[in-house]
């Protein structure tokens, strides 16, 4: 395999070259062996990656598709420009978890994907995890439908059913955003988020600084780096909110900011 050029991996963090790297054999094979490149379900820092690169070849298109076009996790579609993607081509399967039991209610996120994941499953074979208060809906590779229809059978305690249903019949969640209204000095990412998190500036100096906290989910290190309206901030342990509007600046010279914590 062909590595990019040093310039390119000026534009990513040095822990995304191993990525860059496979991203790129990827967008090769397309564009020079009129390959058809379908990837595992990538995070939405791995899609900007992936659309970065083919964008730099003009042979090459990529798509994406991740059971619906408010998905966070997708897959992509690499191939020659002139090759078009149905949706069959994306691979992706849809599975209904359901209980006869009444604490459905209770689980979270977590339990489920725990769940899955302790049947042996890579988190890059699943895509997002709708819950809802009855049931639940999970994308996931078409390769591994059966698979989990088979042997998933239990979620945090409670006996489960997984079902393969029609992809037509996704019931997406929506998102929610708890608001909080905050006034500070700047527009700092280390001041944001401490107000946010509810710790000192000191304790979150730590965590960014050794690249736990993500800023449109890529690693971001500097702690004085500015937010801007729209950023995504996410922090290993805290979970992540969004920047939702700078309003303007108090009489004492702070300044109005809204941000939505995903609940």
């Amino acid at each position: 395999m062909n590595k990019p050029h040093d310039a390119i991996y000026e534009h990513f963090h040095p822990d995304e070259r191993h990525y860059v790297d496979r991203v790129h054999d990827w967008v090769e094979r397309a564009g020079e062996r009129h390959e058809t490149i379908r990837t595992d379900f990538l995070d939405p820092r791995q899609l900007q990656i992936v659309e970065a690169m083919a964008n730099r070849n003009i042979d090459v298109a990529v798509d994406f598709f991740g059971g619906s076009e408010q998905a966070e996790r997708k897959r992509a579609w690499i191939a020659q420009d002139y090759r078009q993607a149905s949706l069959e081509d994306f691979g992706i399967a849809l599975i209904a978890i359901t209980s006869p039991e009444a604490q459905f209610d209770q689980l979270d996120h977590g339990d489920v994907l725990g769940a899955v994941l302790g049947l042996g499953i890579k988190r890059d074979k699943l895509g997002d995890i709708h819950l809802h208060a009855d049931f639940c809906h999970l994308l996931c590779a078409d390769e591994m439908a059966d698979y989990i229809s088979i042997h998933l059978n239990q979620v945090h305690r409670l006996s489960v059913t997984a079902d393969r249903v029609p992809l037509d019949e996704l019931q997406p969640v929506q998102v929610k955003l708890e608001e909080v209204s905050l006034s500070v000095a700047s527009l700092r990412l280390d001041g944001i988020v401490s107000d946010v998190v509810r710790m000192s500036r000191a304790k979150v100096l730590q965590p960014i600084k050794t690249g736990r906290c993500k800023v449109n989910w890529k690693v971001e290190e500097n702690p004085s780096v500015q937010l801007r309206e729209g950023d995504v901030v996410s922090m290993k342990g805290f979970g992540r909110f969004k920047v939702l509007a700078i309003s303007g600046v108090t009489k004492s010279g702070r300044m109005r900011v809204q941000v939505g914590k995903y609940v």
